[in-house]
């Protein structure tokens, strides 16, 4: 036998075990939250918008939810505006604001879409004002334009996955007097996650899972259910970006999501071995 016909019998293998995984999911819904920094790696961004594509096709509906930290503190420093965060938020002041919406919506949300569109999955660019989609209120007043979600309008999200479109949702939403409000990508995801039925809510971040102490690679965590995650949230063993992260997963299972994954979006096809594989990777949450 020729090493290319292993190599072929092997991807039929591969194939014929994930087919279990694709019965499982198809019809079914996956909420996908992805961090700005991944964007500024072309071979993950990519490779993310294959997996999509591939999700898409074996019918699966995937909602695709973005933020865009470092660019947005990158164009505020180009325009000599220095960002301050209190308390991990953004302090957002209405020149902030347009600087938010102009890296969320004119180019990070844009690329998302161009990106699933060459690899084959039609998508549609939003924010949670489009259709009221995310109701919010003012988060705290020392912040300024930052925002809490308090109601999913999930009407144009149901449209979309309807006429089968990956949609891309920007976090920014608007409270009852139509302003425009930041709002956390993490939280905007979970509550989302939540509103729509999500079957599986995965966070792609730039480490490879939860650490029972951070920096320590030998202590990452397989799995954990939602009582360990508050326990470990105790220990102030987090880094500070994880806490709300963990926060929206937590929230999500609350809601009724039956399990979320913290995954390393950096890894090639990192969301396909999660979904489609028996190992699986990162960290899984699971209910109880």
């Amino acid at each position: 036998m020729t090493r290319e016909i292993e190599d072929t019998q092997a991807k039929a293998e591969v194939l014929s075990q994930a087919l279990s995984y694709i019965r499982r999911f198809t019809g079914k819904r996956v909420l996908i939250k992805v961090g700005g920094e991944l964007f500024e790696n072309e071979a993950a961004a990519k490779s993310l918008a294959s997996d999509l594509s591939f999700l898409r096709t074996v019918g699966v509906d995937v909602v695709l939810v973005h933020g865009g930290g470092p660019q947005i503190s990158k164009a505020m420093k180009q325009f000599r505006k220095e960002p301050v965060f209190v308390k991990g938020q953004r302090q957002t002041d209405s020149e902030t604001l347009d600087l938010t919406a102009m890296v969320l919506l004119g180019d990070i949300n844009r690329r998302i879409v161009s990106l699933l569109n060459v690899a084959g999955a039609r998508s549609i660019g939003l924010s949670g004002a489009d259709d009221s989609m995310l109701l919010v209120e003012q988060l705290d007043p020392e912040l300024g334009f930052v925002g809490t979600v308090r109601e999913v309008n999930t009407d144009p999200i149901d449209r979309l996955l309807e006429y089968d479109y990956i949609p891309v949702i920007a976090g920014m939403g608007v409270d009852r007097s139509g302003q425009l409000y930041n709002v956390n990508a993490d939280s905007v995801a979970g509550k989302i996650a939540v509103a729509i039925g999500a079957e599986k809510y995965i966070l792609l971040t730039n480490v490879p899972g939860l650490y029972e102490t951070f920096g320590e690679e030998d202590s990452l965590i397989s799995e954990i259910d939602s009582h360990g995650l508050i326990r470990l949230i105790s220990t102030n063993k987090l880094s500070e970006g994880m806490i709300p992260k963990v926060e929206s997963i937590l929230s999500a299972l609350k809601g009724g999501v039956k399990d979320a994954h913290i995954l390393d979006g950096r890894m090639v096809h990192s969301v396909l071995l999660e979904i489609f594989t028996p190992e699986g990777i990162g960290t899984m949450v699971k209910n109880g």
